[in-house]
């Protein structure tokens, strides 16, 4: 089964719902931790999932000193480093930006990323059979999977359609 998010489409159209989720999602899972998610972590959190696109570091640092805050960048780098430890966030190497995770209670954070090269959306799926075929490709080589990430680039639906 493929699971995609966003469901509906390779990119939604607004993310108040996906919002709201994610930081109740958040606020649960680092609670049942005991892990604090202080209220630059929430805001991070916030800004990564109001973002249609992946964000990095210094685009956040951007948004969050437009807001009055004044953080400088490891701590920013800390914000992200600690959502990426509770499973919250995902980070897509190829774009060297952060996502928010569409599944943080599910503590299987193997994915595959679908990144388009024109606009910079991206769709995360879960394809049991995509990280069975890695485990047992690494089994068959003694080779121990820690993490899986596979980043696809390629083109979306609505960038075929306007370059058509």
């Amino acid at each position: 089964m493929v699971n995609i998010h966003p469901p509906s489409s390779f990119g939604c159209k607004s993310h108040r719902c996906c919002i709201k989720q994610a930081l109740s999602d958040a606020e649960q899972i680092c609670l049942q931790r005991k892990s604090r998610l202080t209220p630059l972590r929430k805001r991070v959190l916030e800004l990564v999932w109001s973002s249609h696109k992946p964000l990095g570091a210094y685009a956040l640092l951007e948004q969050l000193s437009k807001e009055g805050h004044k953080p400088a960048p490891p701590t920013v780098y800390r914000a992200l480093d600690f959502l990426q430890e509770q499973g919250l966030v995902h980070k897509v190497n190829t774009l060297n930006a952060y996502m928010g995770c569409a599944h943080p209670q599910s503590g299987d954070h193997n994915r595959q990323l679908l990144i388009c090269r024109l606009c910079g959306n991206v769709a995360e799926l879960q394809i049991p059979e995509i990280e069975h075929a890695i485990d047992s490709v690494a089994k068959s080589a003694a080779f121990t999977v820690e993490k899986q990430a596979l980043e696809i680039l390629g083109v979306c639906p609505q960038c075929a359609e306007q370059s058509r």
